[in-house]
């Protein structure tokens, strides 16, 4: 289930990747519960929940059954009388964060204000758990929340002249939009944690250097541009200007394509 990723090595999970039938059952609460017996210690909800806040606080490297079960104060051992182990656990957690919704998608206003709504609700979510950005979804965890959450989504670009497939296909690139950005910045705050030092003080360190090696001349709108742009973000790179920025865009974008339908 554990492959090094490409960025710095860090390490990606993949959800759907536990026993499928376990899984589902674990999901959509269809497991046989004991008719007999004290009742559980536990419930699949309380693990789900206390495992959400290992990653939210220590990041999904520190995901493991053992730390899950020392949040709960429990063996390690007594975690596995309710879950098979950690693929199956990934998955459970990934939909829980899948029911975290705000507004619906199909609420008050155009398809562009809907579709806004979508990719600021997934931008934020992925900054309240930005461990999920190391879990690919390829084969998604098909639980209730994950499978509402898609269903709502898709209303925002009901009965606006798209096909099927091109409704599936907008959400997505809006969906992938929100996460590219999300990561970029949590990639800037990680770089930020890891060196130790602001954008500031990271430029103020580099400079000497740079101006004593970079030639205007031969890099005349490089230097205009990147000038103009530091001054802008005080910094090289602002995730929440780029954000709002490539979001306005690629809402652009996708009125050519309704506006297309349209005529």
């Amino acid at each position: 289930m554990r492959r090094p990723g490409e960025n710095g090595g860090v390490t990606t999970e993949y959800s759907g990747s536990g026993d499928p039938t376990r899984t589902m059952e674990l999901l959509w609460g269809v497991q046989a519960r004991p008719r007999r017996g004290p009742k559980p210690r536990l419930t699949i909800e309380r693990i789900t929940q206390a495992a959400i806040e290992v990653a939210d606080e220590e990041g999904l490297g520190a995901l493991a059954m053992r730390r899950v079960a020392e949040r709960l104060g429990v063996g390690a051992m007594s975690l596995y009388t309710y879950v098979p182990g950690k693929a199956e656990l990934l998955d459970l957690m990934v939909d829980a964060v899948c029911g975290e919704r705000s507004a619906p998608a199909d609420a008050d206003g155009g398809w562009r204000e809907r579709l806004e709504r979508v990719a600021r609700a997934n931008w934020a979510l992925y900054r309240r758990h930005p461990w999920m950005l190391q879990v690919a979804t390829v084969r998604p965890a098909l639980g209730p929340n994950a499978l509402a959450k898609y269903d709502e989504e898709l209303r925002a670009v009901e009965g606006i002249g798209l096909t099927d497939v091109e409704m599936d296909s907008v959400l997505t690139l809006v969906l992938q939009y929100a996460v590219s950005s999300a990561r970029l910045l949590a990639e800037t705050a990680e770089a930020q944690s890891r060196t130790g030092m602001t954008d500031e003080e990271w430029w103020a360190a580099h400079a000497p250097l740079l101006e004593k090696v970079f030639d205007v001349d031969r890099y005349p709108v490089a230097a205009r541009v990147g000038a103009a742009a530091g001054e802008a973000h005080q910094a090289a790179y602002d995730p929440e200007y780029a954000f709002e920025f490539g979001l306005a865009r690629v809402l652009d974008g996708i009125g050519v394509l309704v506006e297309s339908r349209s005529s």
